[in-house]
């Protein structure tokens, strides 16, 4: 056991500096669930943190040493600055600090069939997939998901089986502290290279991940880095899914259907298990279909029932979630901030029935944004137009000397504003009927998206 598996298991008093988070918020939902007392704090008001209040979890805005009050503990998300007062005070007193990482992992241990999503691209939209279908099958999974999922109206919920599903992220070595039964793992890019340095590194970090499982492994037979991650690695079951026939579960027959969305016949070990029409868009869904039917399989749902309850999955939150349309002008938001995950969204979007994509692209990290800046520029030509905010640093300080102008001089005809202010007014004058404008970006992009509906109401 670690620290903090013994600390649980005697603490009822939990301080979550940071609960404001999408990774934060579900485990604030299954402690709370569990009975602990709960407090938290975080910067900026949000919509999680109106449902955090709705639990009767009482939540400061800012951070103070006064905040943590009589907690045993505290857990503080992987967002959080040095200096942080109530880090400081916890320390000064005594109080044992805990990682969010460290928090989930072992929220992990307390099921016995932890299934752990990993991947550089399509981890919430996966996790959202298997937790939609094992929810309809009956099965009760508890779930920690990046995203909020519509069918729970949440971004987690507690269950009463074994079962958890949790979207297991690679920055830090996040995914290193879970217990999983069985996982998964989507693909593998680069990124967060500010944390792992080499694309070495980076692997041997998934390949550690998946000798975690003590079950099996669900991978992506068809991405060469994946292959060489989990090469030599030989647990109870190894199941592979992909395009290629080579693989246990592979795609046939596939299809575009209307609006960038697609069908195809689902073959297992050569044996032709259903066809499924997929209710979102893009081709990538059906590589993220076939592992969440391949994980569901592992979990005891029959195929016939998985592509029932997949046709009606339309998505996560911020997955291109489309969220109004004015006057013949649709307005979508997207999490998509890695190069790989811009080019499939954006394709997506231009293979759809619109007039003009409009890019509205908010660069998440400096290490980032200079480590892939011609990436980030190549892709987002693939948009009729692009507009661009400032970079959102979160955790880093810009030491690069990258800036948003940067970016804007590789792209003809872009544009960035200060601003979510400016860049709302702009692309509200100027889209015209029958375009999308989908806003793209990890962090808070998405209040721009919410400023444009608003000035699109106000019209009306």
């Amino acid at each position: 056991m670690n620290d903090i598996d013994n600390l649980l298991s005697t603490s009822r008093r939990i301080h979550m500096v940071g609960i404001g988070g999408a990774g934060m918020f579900p485990l604030a939902e299954i402690l709370h669930a569990k009975g602990y007392k709960l407090s938290g704090s975080d910067n900026n008001e949000s919509d999680i943190l109106k449902r955090v209040r709705k639990l009767g979890i009482p939540v400061f805005l800012g951070h103070a040493a006064e905040n943590i009050g009589d907690a045993d503990m505290l857990v503080q998300t992987a967002a959080l600055l040095p200096g942080n007062p109530e880090i400081e005070e916890a320390n000064r007193r005594g109080i044992p600090v805990f990682s969010r990482a460290e928090l989930f992992g072992a929220v992990s241990r307390h099921f016995e069939n932890c299934i752990a999503v990993s991947g550089t691209h399509g981890k919430t939209t996966v996790t959202s997939m298997i937790v939609h279908i094992l929810y309809l099958a009956g099965k009760d999974p508890s779930a920690v998901i990046g995203g909020k999922l519509p069918l729970i109206d949440s971004y987690g919920r507690i269950g009463e089986s074994e079962i958890f599903v949790g979207e297991a992220c690679e920055f830090a070595n996040t995914f290193l502290h879970l217990s999983p039964a069985c996982s998964v793992i989507l693909n593998v890019d680069e990124d967060h290279l500010d944390f792992f340095k080499t694309m070495d590194n980076l692997k041997a970090a998934f390949r550690s991940f998946a000798n975690l499982a003590s079950r099996c492994v669900v991978y992506n037979g068809d991405d060469k880095n994946t292959l060489e991650v989990i090469e030599g690695i030989n647990k109870p079951e190894m199941i592979s899914f992909g395009i290629n026939p080579s693989n246990i579960w592979y795609a046939e027959n596939i299809n575009k259907v209307s609006n960038a969305r697609y069908e195809f016949d689902i073959i297992c070990k050569g044996e032709n298990k259903g066809r499924v029409k997929l209710s979102v868009p893009g081709y990538h869904n059906v590589l993220n279909a076939l592992a969440a039917i391949a994980v569901c399989d592992y979990a005891g749902v029959s195929v016939g029932e998985s592509i029932k309850h997949l046709e009606s999955f339309m998505g996560a939150g911020r997955r291109f979630e489309i969220l109004g349309r004015y006057n013949g002008i649709t307005i979508a938001d997207d999490y998509a901030h890695h190069p790989a995950e811009l080019k499939v969204t954006l394709e997506a979007a231009k293979a759809m029935e619109y007039k003009n994509v409009w890019a509205v692209f908010q660069p998440f990290t400096y290490s980032r944004t200079y480590m892939l800046l011609d990436d980030f520029a190549s892709v987002l030509k693939i948009a009729d137009r692009v507009v661009m905010t400032e970079i959102m640093g979160s955790r880093e300080i810009n030491t690069y000397g990258i800036e948003t102008s940067h970016l804007a001089e590789k792209i003809e005809g872009s544009v960035w504003f200060k601003t979510f202010e400016e860049v709302a007014k702009y692309v509200t004058d100027n889209a015209k009927e029958g375009d999308l404008i989908i806003t793209l970006g990890c962090g808070d992009v998405y209040k721009v998206a919410k400023m444009m509906c608003d000035i699109y109401e106000s019209r009306k």
